[in-house]
């Protein structure tokens, strides 16, 4: 499917790029998202140690699991935060179509949080995590997107 305005979105649960095809099977990094809990540590995140909890029985003090991980959370706002940035740019007519590249939890995060706009102009999916890949290294995955 070679589109003159196709828009491939590249993303993880931290860093997200918006790459467009060039001629020649090249690809070109528009934008990038990185999220601002990327390199935090889990302490930087929220509460260091679980909560306690008294034993009934003997007075020994016990840690509590937490009930969410917080790095868990953090990309699952940074998958809702792309999915805003994609209805942005398809209400400003930035592209005629996208294909989301993002492990499998990704992308199905992205996809749930779309617009229905954004939706409609969901071209392919590719379940992988391409996010560290450069833009002259991308013609192999994205081969199907490639302009010629």
């Amino acid at each position: 499917m070679n589109r003159p305005n196709l828009c491939i979105v590249i993303a993880d649960g931290e860093h997200a790029r918006f790459v467009a095809p060039a001629p020649k099977k090249a690809f070109h990094t528009r934008q990038s998202l990185d999220s601002p809990a990327a390199h935090q540590k889990t302490s930087d995140l929220g509460t260091e140690r679980p909560p306690r909890s008294m034993e009934s029985a003997t007075g020994t003090r016990h840690a509590l699991t937490p009930k969410h991980d917080l790095h868990e959370l953090e990309k699952e706002k940074f998958a809702r935060r792309v999915a805003r940035e994609i209805d942005e740019a398809c209400a400003r007519h930035d592209f005629d179509g996208f294909v989301l590249v993002a492990p499998v939890g990704t992308l199905q995060e992205i996809r749930d949080a779309l617009g229905a706009g954004a939706a409609a102009k969901l071209a392919g999916e590719l379940r992988k995590d391409l996010v560290k890949v450069p833009d002259h290294a991308l013609a192999p995955h994205l081969g199907e997107w490639a302009l010629p």
